[in-house]
């Protein structure tokens, strides 16, 4: 399967976030890419205000987003704003080539005041879902700092865990180093799409990558706007896993 991650600058509103998943969801295709995964809160910007992200939230209307999948014959991964009665999440949506939307994904773990100021947390972690072959999972940016939200995901049999982020300076060792460790210690691929640029009081630190279940990296971007490009493989995860036996050798009767 081959992933499409996006390293591209925020955009100013509903409208642009729209126009740019179409462009982006095109350069991809052209790209022969599977999946498209946009970073975090793509279809508005992410530190715009709690009242910015609840106008966000009402009018990006789910069956504009599927359309764009379905026109491009293209699966996404695509970071918004989700309203739930009175609660506004900050969530990730898993959309097939068909348009069907096969996972949602509300971000359970809040990060500072510019996450705790515009969402409520979400209230369970995320599924695993079959597609093109692969199990995958979902994640939201600070999700994957943490073991124990990795280690959820591939003990329910995820082989890929799609992350869409917005990592600002000075926490460049999260994709460096804990990105990394996520993949090598569950032995699965975690595909992490971050922005660059200023928005609000943050200046993104790109870096976008593709960890492999080794660890190692499959692709990675530096500073620049760009479609990070790399494949997963099930040949890659087998082979990490008959050497990796971190899994099967953990001591669930002591933790």
């Amino acid at each position: 399967m081959r992933l499409a991650l996006l390293q591209t600058y925020p955009v100013t509103g509903v409208d642009q976030g729209f126009a740019a998943l179409d462009h982006w969801a095109a350069e991809a295709k052209a790209q022969d890419a599977d999946i498209l995964i946009t970073p975090e809160m793509f279809m508005s910007g992410y530190a715009i205000g709690a009242a910015a992200v609840r106008e966000a939230a009402a009018a990006i209307h789910p069956t504009a987003l599927t359309e764009i999948a379905r026109k491009h014959g293209l699966a996404l991964v695509v970071g918004l704003p989700e309203r739930d009665g009175e609660h506004i999440y900050n969530a990730a949506w898993l959309i097939d080539a068909e348009g069907e939307i096969r996972l949602r994904y509300r971000k359970t773990h809040l990060f500072g005041d510019v996450d705790r100021s515009q969402f409520s947390a979400g209230p369970a972690l995320s599924d695993v879902v079959e597609l093109g072959g692969f199990l995958l999972s979902l994640g939201i940016c600070y999700d994957i700092e943490f073991p124990e939200f990795a280690r959820d995901a591939a003990e329910k049999g995820a082989e890929a865990i799609l992350v869409p982020t917005a990592n600002m300076e000075p926490f460049r060792s999260v994709p460096m180093r804990l990105v990394p460790a996520r993949a090598e210690e569950n032995a699965v691929y975690v595909a992490y799409a971050n922005y660059i640029g200023p928005e609000a009081q943050f200046v993104y630190c790109g870096l976008s990558c593709l960890s492999g279940p080794n660890g190692e990296d499959v692709a990675r971007a530096a500073l620049e706007e760009c479609l990070l490009i790399g494949e997963i493989s099930h040949d890659a995860i087998v082979e990490t896993r008959r050497v990796l036996t971190h899994l099967p050798d953990r001591r669930t009767d002591l933790y």
